[in-house]
């Protein structure tokens, strides 16, 4: 059994540390950390069992020769709590409600006060007089106790951050009340204040000008985490809230927002200054070993397990040696935005449920441990348990000597090993528990043949199938990044079996990967596309391969690691599942498309009045050119597609596979779907890889080169044609000055500089090399930069009818500089589309350009409809054409 004893850690101390007696605390001496392997195996010591409560160790009962050490850095006297910014967060998440609800909400509001006016006129007259008395000194009192009782115990510091906490708070309090006097609209001043009954009377407080400080006040100094001043401090509260309802000087919404906002201010103030570090150091450690029965003669401190668990490795004066784990409330508090987001964003069964409390967390890495142990799998023994102070847990576990793989050379991964890891995950699997953290930090070589299993506290007991084969996935992209995919599944099939591991096929997604993982894949990836293509630059000036072959070479280092997994395991199990398992409930592409959705909804319904947008209104004539405009466009986009191909092309299946790219881009980002699809379009037309990626490339290249180009033009046309009213001119010197600036400030800072060389020696390498190609035919040319003035021009002459048929009138160079700068802006957003951004960019440069807002947004949305969702239809009956047929 285990020993449950607790340590006291008084918080009340601040840095000051522990209040044990110094009589009773052993000798413990704080050193610099030095570098240390990490824990491996030695013989685990007996479960201790520990009657509770032990007293400490007196210091005399120690041989005055032997000193204990904790080897650790020192705690910061202050620390930046998570779990005090995610307070501070869910505040102002509810005053912004509190707002809304006052705006909105006006009839359940009135309705509230009118309610509680016609109760409170019950209650005797005395009984309101005496509550007020109460409540007021009340008020007073309770703080002024408090702060007595924390400056007896020799805790200033916790009282001066309640001040700076009220002083803030206050701050704040006038500032809501000035804006709701003066600012706000009259829905929320009429739910927030109590109207004057005589004219020219003034209102109440919004925001009760002495509550809310001291809440921030009892707030910051910590009243809330002690139990009987928490029922004080609520008790100060409700009888001062219920004092000023009965007393009609105030509303429900004001008095909740009156707590928000010293609740918030004290969370904030406390994140931002920090909070006294009251966590548990190792001279505490020491003193609870002790406790627990154990004979601990030195200690240091050890690279942190994975969620910020502190560890230590601590040696015995005639017993084997410990690797200790606290966990504790700020640890857990860590990374909690991030899981949020992880639990909203993948299904139930690839993310783990994190623990509620640090009670919960303790049993369940316990709980883990021992079913680790009784499933036979390699892992470290779990010896003891102890809560140590109110606010931390220590788990004892055997000392086990090795390496984490993430720092053995890749030379001393064997076989034997890896298999050695397999069997432990085998074991554990056949007893339905998954590990859930299968990355190098967990797998420690003991020996050349033999692994253990760390950092089991991330798992899960009576798991399921899928997160079984998530682990599996995971281990076999962990072996992968070091070894390879080859020798990486061939060991996973021996030891599991081939029927296990092509289970794993479908889970082989970047999102059920660790964090780590994914970032390793991300950089492995991008350093082997890297050094292909500077060893194809070589080789190409050297005369050694071709550039076909080159390309090539760079395509095929351009696959990423986890394909060539899975290309593996369909090796050894042909009959694997192919299709990838749902593990997303919501991708990001999908949360912006919704952002962008409800702003582009926001700006038409706040530029619009109710009525100004009537479809009877429009020139049907004007309607039909535009439309005609629109239809050109797909034969321009497949001329200016051709033309940067040197192999011939079917003109209609290209003018199809343009068509198509319409249904592609109600699913992707609007300057990615049309290049993708193009790319595989050239390549089942016989176009090499790389080649079809060059010639698409050129045909972007030349397509920005003629879009700052004719931007350019019409910019010094609509200039010209204002004489100088609109100062297009200037416009056009301010632009080409911003663009030396900023090529300039890309030359000065390193990582940009950098990151635009590698794009231009791949950009040369490729795209150049194949516009040389085409300039041996000059009919090409001229077909692709043709096609790339006609799209320009079919875009500019649709938006332009569009604006006419609303009864607009602007002339075509200025339709078509606002077209080229607005489309250009909404286009860099990484919408589907370019949804909500485009439609946005577009009605803003029309609108200040002088159309009107409600001609503006009519002519947008027409704009839109035809180029965009009108041939999403179309476009898919062309893409499932081209499917069909082979050609996409």
């Amino acid at each position: 059994m285990t020993g449950t004893v607790d340590v006291d850690v008084d918080e009340s101390a601040g840095e000051s540390g522990s209040t044990i007696p110094p009589t009773e605390e052993p000798k413990v001496s704080l050193v610099k950390p030095a570098a240390r392997r990490h824990p491996a195996a030695t013989p685990a010591p007996e479960p201790v069992a520990v009657p509770a409560p032990l007293l400490p160790v007196p210091a005399e009962d120690e041989d005055d020769g032997d000193r204990l050490a904790v080897d650790e850095p020192l705690l910061a006297a202050r620390t930046h709590r998570p779990s005090d910014l995610i307070r501070f967060v869910a505040g102002l998440l509810g005053i912004i409600a509190v707002f809304v609800i006052a705006g909105i909400a006006t009839s359940t509001t009135s309705g509230i006060s009118t309610d509680i006016q016609a109760n409170v006129k019950h209650v005797a007259p005395w009984l309101t007089t005496v509550l007020s008395l109460v409540s007021t000194v009340a008020v007073l009192a309770v703080p002024v106790a408090f702060a007595v009782e924390r400056l007896i115990k020799r805790d200033g510091l916790r009282v001066a951050d309640g001040v700076l906490a009220s002083v803030l708070a206050y701050g704040v309090t006038l500032a809501v009340d000035w804006w709701v006097a003066e600012g706000a609209s009259e829905n929320i001043r009429k739910a927030l204040t109590r109207l004057p009954t005589v004219a020219g009377g003034p209102i109440s407080e919004p925001v009760h000008g002495y509550l809310a400080p001291v809440i921030a006040y009892m707030t910051a100094v910590g009243m809330v985490s002690r139990p009987r001043w928490r029922l004080a401090l609520w008790s100060v509260v409700l009888l001062s809230g219920a004092a000023e309802l009965i007393g009609s000087d105030t509303t429900p919404l004001s008095l909740l927002l009156t707590v928000l906002i010293g609740w918030s201010v004290a969370c904030g103030t406390l994140y931002a200054i920090g909070s006294p570090n009251i966590r548990p150091t190792g001279q505490h450690l020491m003193l609870g070993l002790r406790r627990l029965g154990f004979t601990p003669r030195n200690a240091h401190r050890a690279p942190d397990a994975p969620g910020g668990t502190r560890r230590y490795f601590v040696n015995q004066q005639d017993a084997p040696a410990l690797d200790v784990h606290i966990i504790d409330r700020e640890q857990q508090a860590s990374g909690f935005f991030y899981r949020v987001w992880r639990r909203a964003r993948l299904r139930s069964v690839a993310v783990r449920r994190s623990p509620q409390s640090l009670r919960q967390a303790l049993e369940q890495e316990a709980l883990i441990a021992y079913a680790a142990a009784a499933a036979g799998a390699r892992a470290p023994q779990l010896v003891a348990t102890s809560e140590l102070g109110p606010d931390a847990a220590v788990l004892v576990y055997e000392k086990v000597e090795g390496r984490i793989l993430d720092e053995l050379p890749d030379e001393q991964i064997t076989d034997e090993v890896m298999a050695s890891f397999w069997e432990s995950v085998g074991s554990l699997h056949q007893r339905r528990i998954a590990h859930r953290r299968l990355t190098g930090e967990s797998l420690l070589v003991v020996d050349e043949k033999l692994g253990t299993l760390v950092n089991l506290s991330g798992g899960d007991i009576a798991a399921g199938d899928l997160t079984l084969r998530i682990d599996i996935a995971q281990l076999l992209t962990t072996f992968a990044l070091r070894i390879g995919p080859e020798r990486s599944v061939a060991i996973a099939n021996r030891v599991l079996g081939a029927e296990k591991v092509a289970a794993a096929l479908p889970l082989l997604q970047p999102v059920g990967m660790s964090r780590q993982t994914r970032a390793d894949l991300a950089k492995q990836a991008k350093e082997r596309k890297a050094a292909a293509q500077a060893l194809a630059v070589e080789q190409v000036a050297a005369g050694e391969k071709t550039r076909e072959a080159a390309e090539e070479d760079i395509a095929a280092a351009g696959e990423d690691l986890l394909s060539r997994i899975r290309g593996q395991i369909l090796e050894i199990a042909p009959e694997a599942p192919l299709a990838p398992a749902k593990l997303e409930r919501l991708k990001p592409k999908t949360l912006i498309t919704v952002i962008a959705l409800a702003f582009a909804g926001y700006l038409a319904v706040t530029t619009i009045q109710p009525g100004q947008l009537k479809l009877s209104h429009m020139n049907w004539a004007w309607a039909a050119a535009a439309l005609a405009a629109a239809t050109a466009s797909y034969g321009a986009a497949a001329m200016s597609l051709t033309g940067f191909v040197p192999e011939r092309l079917p003109f209609r299946r290209t003018v199809a596979a343009q068509l198509a790219g319409s249904f592609v881009k109600l699913v992707a980002p609007a300057a990615i779907g049309g290049i993708a699809l193009n790319t595989r379009y050239l390549q089942k037309q016989g176009v090499r890889p790389g080649q079809a990626v060059a010639s698409v490339g050129a045909s972007q290249l030349a397509g920005l080169g003629g879009h700052l180009l004719l931007l350019f033009c019409f910019g010094l046309i609509t200039g010209s044609q204002g004489a100088g009213d609109i100062g297009s001119e200037r416009a056009v010197i301010i632009g080409v000055l911003t663009a030396a600036v900023l090529a300039l400030v890309i030359a000065a800072v390193g990582p940009l500089r950098r990151f635009v060389v590698t794009r231009v020696r791949s950009l040369f390498f490729g795209v150049v090399p194949r516009m040389l190609d085409l300039m041996q035919t000059p009919s090409k040319l001229v077909t692709g930069f043709g096609g790339i003035l006609l799209l320009t021009l079919a875009f500019t002459a649709c938006l332009d009818a569009s604006v006419k048929a609303f009864g607009g009138s602007m002339s075509f160079a200025t339709v078509a500089v606002i077209f080229l700068t607005a489309n250009a802006a909404g286009s860099a957003v990484p919408t589907p589309g370019g949804i909500g951004a485009i439609e946005g960019a577009l009605i803003v440069a029309l609108v200040t350009l002088g159309l009107p807002a409600a001609t503006a947004t009519s002519a947008v949305f027409l704009f839109r409809a035809l180029t965009f969702w009108l041939p999403v239809l179309p476009g898919w009956i062309a893409y499932s054409y081209l499917q069909r047929t082979g050609a996409i």
